[in-house]
């Protein structure tokens, strides 16, 4: 291996921003520096609500200048990763057919039920094991199915495919993120003949698989002018759905450990060797979809910290902007669990005004309903850790594997309140940080496969342990508090 630190390019795109970090790696060395952040807004045109994947890709070209600026005009590498289920339809030139439909958008009404009544519920999970959530991408492609853009089109490609393939002119289907198509079996780790006979989804729309680790290409030339990087300039497929890449980011040492990879979703879950395909799995709404080195991601999707930034969004439309830090620390003032939500509750998934829709909640189930910015917050941090809780329970039993840990990775790291709540509520203690653990990841996949690194998942946690700040939360006493809001809203053990 290099004994000189190597350089490299991670560009995340999350649900509502997109950022390029620059990472320098070696043995013993793991630095990471955010170079460009920019906003993933929404559009909504013609009553349907869009990516505006554009602007984002913009947003990537001039973080890859600005990384560049920093790195002296070379980088070793480039990797993408993304949110999942999402994709852009190609024509036979390789030409974008339209603006990619974001999965909040609401054309997937009653696209399940078309499909169960082929392939029914039970035997969907058995083939794909991938939980439930009405904007699945063969829910979306079900939805699609007789429309102009699906009738023309020749490659479909997950967002971060899309961008890699942008960047290098080279198509691929990468395999984490294909796995939350609901079309992959993780068994075989491949497409599932089964679902796409049975819904009618055409696999050839489907570049080739290719794994964290393969090569995707090398920037075009005229990407290279553009962002003023010293060619060639290598992009490495990654594990391209975020998650992916921050479950390789935990810190993690044994396999004794839960995760939760926190921002405007919470996945919680357990990083196993094979897939839960049991039916008490399947009624957990667990996913198990495939993660880096062969490893299956056994988790569930909490709704997430969504709840608190559309509380914000609603309040700056209404003229009474807020602002995060004094908010949580008038949250943590008040009383703990005086009102709490379902937090998987399907009504919390579209944007709009969720204070409404929390108190609501609240007066269905007997409590009184939040009334100030402050207690929302704390109804929301409450609620969140009360899902943890219900989650990292049942990741523990349904894998069969004792849980002693609880890591919190990504933006959820920074908020200490949060990561208290969770540590009180699962009675365990908790490790916070690395806020941005699928960046880092995304790095550590790329250096390993540029050798830069080697060594197996372990191996790669303990530099992110002996390199990356950690916090740490010790569970305080009060299980019967915690039960009982839990029962409040239906959802005791």
């Amino acid at each position: 291996m290099p004994t000189t630190p190597r350089t490299f390019a991670a560009v995340d795109l999350g649900a509502s921003s997109g950022r390029v970090m620059l990472g320098r790696v070696g043995p013993g060395t793991l630095d990471l520096t955010e170079v460009h952040r920019f906003p993933n807004r929404p559009v909504t045109v013609g009553g349907t609500l869009h990516w505006d994947v554009l602007a984002l890709y913009r947003g990537v070209l001039d973080g890859l200048r600005a990384a560049g600026r920093t790195a002296g005009g070379r980088l070793d590498g480039i990797g993408v990763d993304g949110w999942a289920v999402d994709y852009g339809l190609l024509d036979a030139t390789g030409s974008l057919l339209g603006n990619p439909v974001h999965y909040r958008d609401a054309r997937t009404e009653g696209a399940a039920e078309a499909v169960h009544a082929v392939l029914p519920a039970d035997r969907l999970y058995a083939e794909t094991g991938l939980q439930h959530l009405p904007f699945n991408t063969v829910f979306q492609l079900t939805a699609a199915r007789g429309t102009p853009q699906l009738a023309a089109a020749e490659r479909l490609l997950m967002i971060p495919d899309l961008v890699s393939y942008w960047l290098t002119g080279v198509q691929g289907t990468e395999i984490t993120n294909a796995s939350t198509t609901q079309l992959v079996d993780p068994r075989t780790r491949d497409w599932s003949p089964e679902v796409a006979r049975r819904t009618g989804i055409d696999l050839s729309l489907f570049p080739a698989l290719r794994g964290p680790g393969d090569p995707a290409g090398e920037l075009l030339p005229e990407v290279l002018a553009e962002t003023g990087l010293t060619g060639p300039v290598p992009v490495t497929a990654v594990g391209s759905h975020d998650t992916a890449s921050a479950v390789v980011g935990v810190p993690a040492a044994g396999d004794d450990f839960a995760y939760i990879a926190t921002g405007t979703w919470s996945l919680v879950g357990r990083e196993l060797d094979a897939p839960v395909l049991t039916e008490a799995s399947r009624r957990a709404n667990f996913t198990n979809e495939l993660g880096v080195d062969g490893t299956v991601r056994h988790l569930r999707n909490v709704m997430g910290l969504w709840l608190l930034q559309e509380c914000m969004r609603t309040w700056a439309d209404r003229g009474d902007p807020k602002d995060l830090g004094p908010l949580l620390a008038a949250a943590a003032e008040l009383p703990p669990l005086r009102s709490v939500v379902d937090a998987g509750d399907p009504a919390f998934i579209p944007p709009g005004d969720m204070p409404r829709r929390i108190a609501d909640a609240c007066l269905a189930t007997g409590q009184p309903a939040p009334r100030t910015a402050a207690e929302f917050t704390r109804c929301v941090l409450d609620s969140l850790a009360l899902a943890h809780r219900e989650a990292v329970a049942q990741a523990r039993d349904l894998s069969g594997k004792e849980v002693t840990t609880v890591h919190i990775v990504g933006g959820g790291a920074r908020n200490a309140l949060l990561c208290q709540l969770t540590a009180d509520a699962c009675g365990l203690p908790v490790v916070a940080g690395p806020a941005e653990a699928a960046a880092l990841g995304n790095v550590l996949v790329q250096a390993r496969a540029a050798g830069a690194l080697d060594g197996s998942l372990a191996g790669l946690r303990a530099l992110l342990r002996s390199t990356q700040r950690l916090d740490h939360y010790t569970a305080r006493p009060g299980a019967a508090a915690w039960d009982d809001a839990a029962a409040r809203i239906g959802r005791a053990r």
